[in-house]
C-alpha cells in the first residue's frame, strides 16, 4: 500500500503533518483577520462623522463585539499556533509534533466554532451585542437568544487552544534533538513553551465563566445576578483572571519572532539571551496577579487598588529588559532593512509606545478618568496591532522563503509595510486625544468636537485595510512561484560583503542543526 499525501481536499482533512496543519492555521487566521477587519471598517465608517449614518446602534454593538472576539480568538491566536506548528519542530530538530492526530483535531474544530459564532449575525435577535468582554448581566439577563451559540463556540475555541498547548509542551519537553538543552533553544520555542503553560492555566477559567453564564441563562442559577444573591462584579474577576494572561498569550510568541528576526538583520547574536528567557517567564508569572487593573472603577478597597497598581507597573521592568536587549542587538550591527526587519523595528517602537500608555492606565486615580474612553482603545490597539499583527506579518515574510522555496517580492513587501505603518498610526494615534478629551468607546454617535480626529482615524483604518490586500497578493504570488530562495536567504541579502561575520546558519531561520 502506497503511503504519502492523499489527493485533493482529503489530504488536508486527514493530514497529521505539522507543516500542513501550520499552513491551515495560517490561512484560516488570515481569513478571520479579513473578516474581523471588515467589521472594524463598518465601525470606522459609522464613526466617520457624528450622527447615525450607516448602521443602527444595535448592529454597531454587534460589530464591536464580533470584531473583538474574531480578532482575538480567530486571527491572532490561530496565527501564532500556525507559526508554532510550522517552526517549533524544525527549531528543536523534531520530526513532527508529539501528538499529530490531536493536532489535526485541534485545528479542524476551529472553522466550525467560528462558523457558529458568525452565524449568530443571522439569528433572531442578532449576534452578541455586549462587547468582547461579555460582562454580565448584559451577557446573561439582557442578552439576545444567540448567546447560547456564542457560549458553545467559546467552549470549542478553548478546547482547541488547550489541545494545541498540550501538544506544544509535549513536543518541546520530549522531542528536542540530542544535546539541545532548554537554554540552547531558540527564543521562539521558549516563548511558546511559556505561552502554552499560560493557555493550559487560563483557558479552563474561560470555560468556567461561560459555563456559569450558561447556568444563569438556562438553569436558574444566580452566579452573576444580584437579585438571587450573586454578584456581577464576580464575572469581571473571573473573566479578567483569564483575560489578562490572554493578553500576554497574544504577545509572548511575538517576542520570540522578533528575537529571531532582529539578530539576523543586525548580523549579531541576540544580546542577553538568558535575560530574555527570565524576562519572558517573569511577564508570564506577573500576568496572573494584575487582573483587577481592568476593574479600578468597580469600587474595590484602596489596598486592592494599590496592589494591582504596583503589580501592573512591575510588568514594565521585564518588558523594558526585552526592549533594551532588542535595541542592544541592533546597536552597531550591520543592519539591512528588508521587510521582516522593518516590521520588527516598528514592533519595538510602537509596542513600547503602547506600553507607556499602559503605564498611564495602571495609575488607579488616573484610570478613573481614562476608563472606557477611546484612550483605552488606543492603548490596547497600539499593543496588539504592532505587537501581534506586525510580528506575525514579520514572521510570515521571514520564514516564507523557507516554507515555499520562493522569495517574496521585496518591493511589494515594503509597500505593504509603509501602508500598514502609516495606516496604523493615523488610525490609532488620534484616539489618544479624543479619549483624553472624554469620548466614550462602544458608542456609535459622538459630540461634534470629536469629529475631526474621528475622520482622520477612519481614513487611516481604510488605508490599513488596503495594505492587507497587498500582503495577500504578495503571499499568493510567492506560494505559486517566483525567484528561488537560496539556503542562505537572509545570510547576505543584496550580495553585499560584510566585515562582521554572519551568524551561524541556524540563526538564519532560527533552526538548529539536527543531530543525527
Amino acid at each position: 500500500m502506497a503511503h504519502g499525501p492523499k489527493p485533493g481536499f482529503t489530504r488536508w482533512l486527514y493530514t497529521t503533518n505539522h507543516k500542513d496543519i501550520g499552513s491551515m492555521y495560517l490561512w484560516f487566521s488570515f481569513a478571520m483577520f479579513l473578516l474581523g477587519g471588515c467589521m472594524a471598517l463598518v465601525i470606522r465608517a459609522e464613526l466617520f462623522q457624528p450622527g447615525l449614518q450607516i448602521v443602527q446602534p444595535e448592529f454597531f454593538n454587534q460589530m464591536t463585539t464580533m470584531h473583538g472576539l474574531i480578532m482575538v480568538f480567530g486571527a491572532v491566536m490561530p496565527a501564532f499556533v500556525g507559526l508554532a506548528n510550522w517552526m517549533v519542530p524544525m527549531m528543536i530538530g523534531a520530526p513532527d509534533m508529539a501528538l499529530p492526530r490531536m493536532n489535526n483535531w485541534s485545528f479542524w474544530i476551529l472553522p466550525f466554532a467560528f462558523a457558529m459564532l458568525t452565524s449568530t449575525l443571522f439569528m433572531e435577535g442578532g449576534a452578541p451585542n455586549f462587547g468582547w468582554t461579555f460582562y454580565a448581566p448584559l451577557s446573561t439577563e439582557y442578552a439576545p437568544p444567540s448567546v447560547t451559540f456564542f457560549i458553545f463556540a467559546v467552549h470549542i475555541m478553548g478546547a482547541s487552544s488547550i489541545m494545541g498547548a498540550i501538544n506544544i509542551v509535549a513536543t518541546i519537553l520530549n522531542m528536542r534533538a540530542p544535546g539541545m538543552t532548554l537554554m540552547k533553544m531558540p527564543l521562539f520555542v521558549w516563548t511558546w513553551l511559556i505561552t502554552a503553560y499560560l493557555l493550559i492555566a487560563v483557558m479552563p477559567v474561560l470555560a468556567g465563566v461561560v459555563t456559569m453564564m450558561l447556568m444563569d441563562i438556562h438553569f436558574g442559577t444566580s452566579f452573576f445576578s444580584a437579585a438571587g444573591g450573586g454578584d456581577p462584579v464576580l464575572f469581571q474577576h473571573v473573566f479578567w483572571f483569564f483575560g489578562h494572561p490572554e493578553v500576554y498569550i497574544m504577545i509572548l510568541p511575538a517576542f520570540g519572532i522578533v528575537s529571531a528576526i532582529i539578530p539576523t538583520f543586525a548580523r549579531k547574536p541576540l544580546f542577553g539571551y538568558s535575560s530574555m528567557v527570565y524576562a519572558t517567564a517573569s511577564i508570564a508569572f506577573l500576568s496572573f496577579i494584575v487582573w483587577a487593573h481592568h476593574m479600578f472603577t468597580v469600587g474595590m478597597p484602596i489596598a486592592g487598588e494599590l496592589f494591582f497598581m504596583y503589580a501592573t507597573m512591575l510588568i514594565a521592568v521585564p518588558t523594558g529588559v526585552k526592549v533594551f536587549n532588542w535595541v542592544s542587538t541592533m546597536f552597531r550591527g550591520s543592519m539591512t532593512f528588508e521587510t521582516p526587519m522593518l516590521f520588527s523595528i516598528a514592533f519595538v517602537i510602537l509596542f513600547t509606545l503602547g506600553g507607556f500608555s499602559g503605564l498611564m492606565l495602571a495609575i488607579a486615580p488616573a484610570d478613573f478618568q481614562y476608563h472606557d474612553t477611546y484612550f483605552v482603545v488606543a492603548h490596547f490597539h497600539y499593543v496588539l496591532v504592532p505587537g501581534a499583527i506586525f510580528s506575525i506579518t514579520a514572521g510570515v515574510y521571514y520564514w516564507l522563503p523557507k516554507w515555499t522555496g520562493n522569495m517574496y517580492n521585496e518591493t511589494m513587501g515594503k509597500v505593504h509595510f509603509w501602508m500598514a505603518f502609516v495606516g496604523l498610526n493615523v488610525t490609532f494615534f488620534p484616539m489618544h486625544f479624543v479619549g483624553l478629551a472624554g469620548m466614550p468607546r462602544r458608542i456609535p454617535d459622538y459630540a461634534l468636537q470629536f469629529a475631526d480626529f474621528n475622520q482622520i482615524a477612519s481614513v487611516g483604518a481604510f488605508l490599513f485595510g488596503a495594505a492587507q490586500i497587498v500582503f495577500l497578493f504578495n503571499v499568493i504570488r510567492t506560494v505559486q512561484g517566483g525567484k528561488k530562495a537560496t539556503d542562505e536567504v537572509w545570510e547576505n541579502p543584496e550580495g553585499l560583503e560584510w566585515s562582521v561575520p554572519s551568524p551561524a546558519p541556524y540563526h538564519t531561520f532560527s533552526t538548529p542543526p539536527v543531530v543525527r
